[in-house]
């Protein structure tokens, strides 16, 4: 993987439980890990909008290639997210790129708020 390629600044927030003073349990995003990635959008769904209920959903997939280590190796769809430019995206899944332990690609979908 050439590593020039890699210009973009990501960080993988990992889905949690805090507890209140009162005993309430709730929902938190932790940062997890943050690295520099590639980010590539799919060809014609880039910028995808989709009429819903009567308003505008933003539908944007991307992709996201990091290089392999321990801590990216761990992160799967289910509990994870990704933050990149401001925008909050959901992985929708993970490729290890034929488990040769040089990348992996994170295909994400911007989240609904």
């Amino acid at each position: 993987m050439e590593v020039s390629l890699l210009n973009v600044r990501i960080t993988f927030q990992k889905n949690g439980v805090a507890v209140d003073g009162i005993g309430n349990h709730k929902n938190t995003w932790a940062d997890y890990y943050s690295c520099h990635a590639t980010a590539s959008g799919e060809a014609g769904k880039q910028t995808s909008e989709a009429n819903v209920a009567a308003t505008v959903v933003d539908e944007s997939d991307i992709s996201f290639t990091v290089r392999y280590c321990k801590k990216a190796s761990m992160i799967d769809s289910t509990g994870y997210r990704v933050v990149f430019g401001g925008g909050i995206y959901d992985i929708l899944a993970v490729d290890h790129m034929n488990y040769k332990k040089k990348c992996i690609k994170f295909k994400c979908r911007k989240a609904r708020r």
